[in-house]
């Protein structure tokens, strides 16, 4: 911890010693997205496009969203990383001359980032809704020393907008970023606006088939679990793989999707490779969305935009005591769950086997956590941009 922190106060050194020298030259009518999550950053960027936004769009991620950010056009995308030094040099001038930051995550550097007047920070979280704790509210941070601790509360009040999709939302926010209402903006969440769209969401379906055949004649089971503290280079699936083939193979595959902070791939069995395929580097989640029949997830955001469609979530949580006390989350969660708790591979076969899914239930899920998300969420967005930008 001592190690960690000591490198992380040299970073925010040489950050804060580069960034103080960039703000000499003047503010630019520049967008500039701090990306580690993909759907909700390329879906405002599509509005821009849409609208013809007359400003410079930046992109400035990690090594995982790289590729996918590089190939749009009328945008640059530079490395966020110590590793490509130009890039990061380049990526801190944009960050200290525009007038519009957009952030999806919890970053250090914002700490450093003294903005000038008139310059947005807009937090647009990852996720549309939370089940684990995050940010003040994270456990963790009982362990932290006062100086980190300072770091989250400075980060957090950088903010001076954050997006929202729902008053249930606004409400975790305010706990987790220790802010106040009128910060919040309720736009609805950009990444929800695909689930509106049926003709994007056939594209979709059909791009996937197409260029993964074996979809094509199978209905889907996705697996899709959040990160744990101690499995960030291999994960660990807690699941009997054997089993749910020897059960579903005739009539399911199993796609795994892996959250992007793992680092390493899972191995997939030589002899389960034609029931279980990892998607983990697939860059949509949403796409992957479409074609799931059910999804299979545990403190993970994504039954949030899941339930958009009406179809069946197994909660497998089968850490569920030790993760509320090491992890935390909300209060009250399991009794707003839309789906089944699975403690066990067996509960999950059993649970699709029933099918032992409330549709009324996962509705009316669906419709407290989007309770603004309508399908214009990323013209909201873009309205608000371009109110700032004048």
């Amino acid at each position: 911890m001592i190690m960690r922190e000591i490198a992380i106060t040299l970073y925010l050194a040489v950050f804060s010693i580069i960034f103080k020298l960039s703000q000499w030259f003047p503010l630019e009518n520049k967008v500039t997205f701090v990306v580690s999550f993909s759907e909700n950053n390329k879906s405002i960027y599509k509005e821009m496009i849409r609208q013809d936004l007359s400003c410079r769009t930046l992109f400035l991620t990690t090594e995982k969203m790289y590729s996918s950010f590089s190939k749009l056009e009328k945008s640059t995308t530079l490395l966020f990383e110590m590793k490509r030094p130009i890039d990061f040099l380049r990526s801190i001038y944009h960050l200290a001359t525009s007038k519009i930051i957009f952030v999806d995550n919890y970053y250090g550097f914002l700490a450093k980032s003294n903005f000038k007047p008139g310059v947005e920070c807009i937090q647009l979280w990852h996720a549309n809704g939370a089940i684990k704790k995050f940010g003040l509210k994270d456990p963790s941070i009982k362990s932290r020393s006062e100086k980190a601790i300072q770091r989250f509360h400075t980060v957090y009040q950088r903010f001076s907008t954050v997006v929202v999709g729902s008053d249930a939302m606004t409400d975790i926010y305010k706990q987790a970023f220790g802010i106040n209402d009128k910060r919040m903006v309720r736009t609805g969440i950009p990444r929800t606006d695909v689930f509106f769209d049926q003709s994007i969401k056939k594209k979709a379906e059909e791009k996937l088939k197409k260029n993964h055949p074996f979809l094509e004649n199978k209905k889907v089971i996705l697996y899709a679990p959040t990160y744990r503290e101690d499995e960030l280079i291999d994960a660990k699936l807690n699941l009997d793989l054997k089993k749910m083939a020897d059960r579903f193979d005739e009539d399911y595959i199993l796609l795994l999707k892996l959250h992007p902070a793992i680092k390493n791939r899972f191995e997939i069995p030589s002899d389960l490779s034609e029931f279980i395929y990892d998607f983990s580097n697939n860059p949509s989640m949403n796409e992957m969305l479409f074609i799931t029949d059910i999804l299979i997830t545990d403190y993970s955001s994504i039954p949030f935009e899941y339930t958009l469609l009406n179809r069946p979530v197994i909660f497998y949580l089968y850490d569920l005591e030790d993760y509320k006390s090491e992890r935390g989350v909300w209060d009250g969660f399991l009794e707003y769950l839309p789906g089944p708790i699975a403690e066990n591979t067996d509960d999950i076969i059993r649970l699709i086997e029933e099918n032992s899914f409330d549709s009324e239930r996962i509705h009316s899920f669906a419709d407290k956590w989007n309770q603004y998300s309508k399908g214009q969420s990323s013209r909201n967005v873009v309205d608000l941009v371009k109110g700032l930008l004048k």
